[in-house]
């Protein structure tokens, strides 16, 4: 099963031995030593799965995989991998938003079946709202919210605003964007169109940071907070 792994692990020596091991399993891991490099890379990038462990050099890793369950939901699975194995640190693991738990010392191919057999049973469902900064959609009511006001948005600007965020953290190209919005009664939109939606839509939201122009090319929605 082919697979991208994050391992949020301050041991390389561990890191390195679950890496190799993964790695002639068709498994690519890329092995991250603290919590705030998680969090730098998992706001760009998303992965299958996360292997976390409990002690790292900045904060917990029940910190973190909290934080990963209030930014992402269920999407991304996580397996701890730590030396706590008493009852009450399981517990507390799980608590924290884990799918599976792990104690240290274990058998590769022990880890290799549970990784297997979360991801078979991982189901990705389309997400319902998606985030960037303060600014929050809800695609299934189809409203907006800045700091949990909503915001009133034109039709146009709505889907401007959609494409950009299912699509955060990549560069859109002006062609593509107006390739992908067509407007109600569809007609193709303009270059002048998307230029005043654009306009439009910063003003809204006072100009947040998130929302990027990339200089002759096109945007670029990414989480800067």
């Amino acid at each position: 099963m082919n697979a991208e792994i994050y391992y949020v692990e301050d041991d390389l020596v561990i890191a390195e031995s679950v890496k190799e091991y993964f790695l002639q399993r068709d498994m690519n891991v890329t092995i991250l030593s603290s919590a705030a490099g998680a969090k730098e890379i998992l706001l760009k990038k998303q992965p299958d799965m996360i292997l976390l462990d409990w002690s790292l050099p900045d904060e917990s890793g029940i910190m973190l995989c909290e934080w990963i369950r209030k930014r992402f939901a269920e999407e991304i699975p996580v397996l701890f991998l730590t030396v706590k194995g008493e009852t009450a640190d399981v517990v507390k693991g799980f608590g924290s938003g884990a799918d599976d738990y792990l104690v240290k010392p274990f058998e590769l191919e022990v880890l290799h079946s549970r990784v297997l057999a979360v991801l078979r049973r991982m189901r990705k469902p389309e997400r319902r709202e998606l985030y960037c900064d303060r600014i929050c959609l809800d695609k299934k009511k189809t409203v907006v919210y800045a700091e949990e006001e909503e915001v009133s948005l034109t039709p146009l600007e709505y889907r401007v605003l959609l494409y950009l965020m299912e699509h955060k953290g990549q560069t859109v190209t002006r062609q593509r964007l107006l390739e992908e919005i067509w407007d109600v009664n569809g007609n193709y939109v303009n270059d002048n169109t998307l230029t005043v939606t654009m306009k439009r839509l910063r003003e809204k939201f006072q100009n947040p940071a998130c929302i990027k122009t990339v200089r002759s090319f096109g945007y670029r929605m990414e989480d800067t907070l």
